[in-house]
């Protein structure tokens, strides 16, 4: 009977550790979790509301190949906080054994989500539900991993991206928050316009993912984009109040899996948009006006647009690798806060002797730019702080994150450099530090740069593109 137990015993422990190896071949699982608020009164950006005009989720898709693992979660908020983000990571690696460093999360960056917070029943509740939808997806998505393939392809969208920072007529530039005058201004009257003060990126990213039977199972998608806007509005005692939406990033993945599958969409697929590096453009043509549009009509527009460049992207994939290398890499770098001038700061002091009103007529943003300075000058305040970038492989698709708005011209020398064929750039990830403009725009000014809305160095963008290439090298040499 002893040797029985004993022989039994060892067969389980060798079945357990034969379970325990990771699978061969590419698997791949997918989740998309509905975030919607269901307590109210929520908390908007226009105001408190008790409206959800289309539903948010948090949309995650994981994958592995043998001991390589990554997972990509999606959420429906204007972005996500490093705090969070840290505490659903830690969460998700107890239950499922992945690292932390294996599971990236950014936001959308609509600008209609509900905000969370400690101030009311609706902004706890949300937060709550919101870190909660983000274990949930990140989990159900490693947990439901099944034997996939995979391929990758770009087409181009270039009638919905307009570089919004402009060079202006002579004598045409209003006073910046401290008085000065910028070289460029963000959404400029129409009259006053020279040219653009950067470039943009048409180029819509995907990797598509299908199960080995070639049915479509997930798919992310990166353009670079601010979100569009124009959501319906209630009207409620004479008031007008506004309603939570996910924006054209969640009009998009609903009708994805009807390109993809036409009448008969693929049940439980996935699809996801990835805010690109859209820091400084909008879907604003200012040398041209378009036909007025309906509420959420332009929301709609892009989506239609973007899905179809999506399709057409799917459609150039001849091959899906079944057995791609699958690696993540991931770094915590130390940046250094600005530390404004002697002149800014004097300006600064200036400003905030200033009634309010006199220095909204300065700029609107006079306030809060000066109290920054004050703030970021004070020998006491935060010198740096560390930021999470990372870089993913699959196959020949390179991905990389950083939490910032990031600026076009930084995604687009990242693309440029990158010893893959394709890469792009997820921006607002695994925490929100406001804009990143690389170092000649710094030189330009306008709202991206100002102080609070821009915080670190200006050499930042120098110095975390320097350390992606270099992870990007690293994850080309694997095999």
């Amino acid at each position: 009977m002893k040797n029985y137990l004993l022989i039994l015993t060892l067969f389980l422990g060798t079945t357990s550790l034969l379970l325990a190896e990771p699978s061969k071949g590419l698997h791949v699982g997918t989740s998309a979790i509905d975030i919607s608020p269901t307590v109210f009164p929520m908390q908007l950006r226009s105001g408190k509301s008790d409206h959800v005009h289309d539903p948010l989720h948090v949309r995650a898709i994981a994958f592995q190949n043998g001991e390589g693992r990554a997972v990509l979660a999606l959420v429906d908020a204007i972005g996500v906080g490093r705090e969070m983000t840290d505490e659903a990571k830690a969460a998700v690696a107890t239950k499922t054994g992945w690292k932390v460093e294996e599971m990236l999360v950014s936001g959308t960056h609509t600008h209609t989500a509900p905000k969370g917070g400690d101030t009311s029943p609706g902004r706890i509740a949300y937060e709550q539900r919101r870190k909660e939808g983000l274990e949930e997806a990140l989990t159900k998505a490693i947990q439901s991993l099944e034997p996939a393939k995979v391929g990758y392809a770009s087409d181009e969208e270039p009638s919905e991206v307009y570089n919004r920072r402009y060079y202006l007529k002579p004598g045409t530039m209003d006073p910046n928050p401290l008085g000065g005058l910028d070289q460029v201004r963000t959404n400029a009257p129409r009259g006053n316009l020279l040219k653009p003060a950067g470039p943009t990126d048409p180029e819509v990213s995907v990797v598509d993912v299908r199960n080995r039977k070639g049915k479509a199972l997930g798919l992310i998608a990166n353009y670079s984009l601010h979100y569009v806007g124009g959501i319906p509005r209630v009207y409620e005692d004479e008031r007008e109040i506004g309603m939570a939406s996910a924006d054209y990033y969640g009009e998009f993945a609903r009708i994805m899996p009807y390109r993809l599958g036409g009448s008969k969409p693929p049940e439980n697929f996935v699809a996801m948009m990835t805010n690109g590096t859209s820091g400084d453009i909008n879907n604003i043509d200012f040398y041209s006006k378009r036909a007025p549009r309906a509420p959420f009509e332009q929301i709609r527009v892009v989506a239609n647009k973007t899905a179809d460049a999506a399709w057409r992207a799917t459609k150039k994939i001849e091959t899906y690798n079944e057995n791609p290398l699958v690696a993540m890499r991931q770094r915590e770098v130390v940046l250094n806060y600005r530390i404004p001038g002697e002149e800014d700061l004097k300006k600064a002091l200036e400003l905030m002797k200033l009634s309010s009103k006199e220095r909204n007529e300065i700029n609107k943003r006079s306030s809060s730019v000066a109290t920054r300075t004050i703030e970021y000058s004070d020998p006491d305040f935060i010198k740096t702080e560390p930021v999470i970038i990372q870089a993913i492989r699959i196959g020949d698709q390179a991905i990389v994150s950083l939490p910032f708005e990031v600026l076009v011209e930084i995604g687009l020398e990242i693309k440029a450099k990158s010893p893959f064929p394709d890469t792009f750039t997820i921006s607002l990830a695994n925490g929100g530090y406001g804009y990143l403009p690389p170092p000649n725009q710094h030189k330009l000014g306008g709202y991206e740069t100002w102080l609070g809305t821009s915080k670190f160095e200006e050499e930042s963008s120098d110095i975390l593109t320097k350390q992606l290439l270099e992870m990007l090298g690293e994850l080309k040499a694997l095999k």
